[in-house]
């Protein structure tokens, strides 16, 4: 019995042993890893797609991914879909901002971003969900160290999952899918390019720049026609159906409201203005950021404002759950009203 117990100690010792001389880490060697990574690093530069399955209509981004040491960020999101520029989600000393230059339209949030969630394009928020889901998974494959975690998405629990790769050799993100409940792929980011060693210019941070970046002349004087403006609706209505449409005739524009009644009842505001107007100070939001799949848009209380193809949208409603706001917004994609 002694001799049978000791020659499976001797076999358990050699397969700990092998695996040493095979060179494979442990969750959690591979953790501290990433650990010290961040913490020798400067700063970081990643370029990313992001594909988003979330609503009736498949979405891209093409992301450009900037984070100076310690507290500073910059993510540009550029729609496919969308011809009236990007957006940029920013944070300096000022607060955090998202912006869409090309409209000169602001809007400034509590400095919580990007610690209030799970940010899949960002490598420190990665990191993070790793480090505090004490039931993470962990599998070693032939070039990436996998990780399984909860997610953190306070206006979204239909996201609860999300696989994490990163790179055996650099300890850097190379994917992350975020899964809904049944284990399906919702969300995808697939990193190209991060540079652990960036190299940043005075202004990169600042709002200023880059509202300018990206607003030639021809978006602020050009004229934009009116007659063409495509209003849509939601595919997702909670219940109910638009009982109201109301067209008015701006001065430098045209604004459409809609009023959906029934089991939950809503409004629904697209404005689109012939010339963008100039830039004004940034709109205080005392709310989050939310990635509504089609843009970025800006929820409090009871409303969500957004950009989508030089479109502003505005929805509010005192029936809707914040959940459900947030579904109703995501669902207004493309779809006109007859």
């Amino acid at each position: 019995m002694k001799k049978q117990i000791v020659i499976r100690m001797m076999i358990a010792l050699g397969f700990v042993l092998l695996l040493a001389a095979c060179g494979e880490k442990s969750q959690e060697e591979v953790l501290d890893k990433l650990e010290s990574k961040l913490e020798e690093m400067n700063g970081y530069k990643a370029t990313a797609e992001m594909k988003m399955n979330t609503g009736k209509e498949g979405q891209k981004y093409k992301l450009d991914i900037w984070h100076k040491k310690k507290d500073f960020y910059r993510v540009t999101l550029e729609n496919a879909k969308d011809d009236k520029g990007s957006q940029i989600i920013l944070k300096n000393e000022e607060g955090v901002f998202v912006l869409s230059p090309a409209l000169n339209k602001s809007f400034k949030f509590q400095k919580e971003w990007p610690e209030n969630g799970s940010q899949p394009y960002l490598f420190q928020s990665l990191v993070s969900d790793v480090k505090k889901d004490k039931d993470a998974t962990f599998k070693v494959g032939e070039k990436y160290y996998i990780f399984q975690t909860r997610t953190n998405y306070q206006s979204n629990n239909n996201l609860p999952y999300q696989k994490i790769y990163f790179d055996k050799k650099t300890y850097t993100p190379v994917m992350v899918k975020v899964l809904d409940k049944d284990k399906n792929t919702l969300v995808e980011v697939a990193f190209s390019e991060f540079n652990t060693n960036p190299s940043f210019t005075k202004g990169d941070f600042e709002m200023e720049k880059n509202m300018s970046a990206d607003n030639s002349d021809s978006a602020v004087s050009g004229d934009v026609k009116t007659d063409a403006f495509p209003v849509v609706f939601p595919f997702y209505m909670a219940g109910s159906e638009m009982t109201k449409k109301k067209e008015i005739e701006m001065e430098n524009g045209k604004r459409v409201i809609m009023t959906f009644s029934g089991d939950k009842s809503f409004t629904l505001v697209e404005e689109k203005l012939q010339t963008v107007p100039t830039m004004a100070s940034p709109q205080y939001v005392n709310g989050e950021i939310v990635n509504l799949g089609h843009s970025i848009g800006a929820l409090s209380g009871n409303a969500i404002e957004w950009t989508n193809n030089g479109v502003n949208f505005y929805l509010a409603s005192e029936e809707l759950t914040e959940t459900e706001l947030i579904k109703v917004a995501k669902s207004v994609e493309s779809k006109a009203v007859k």
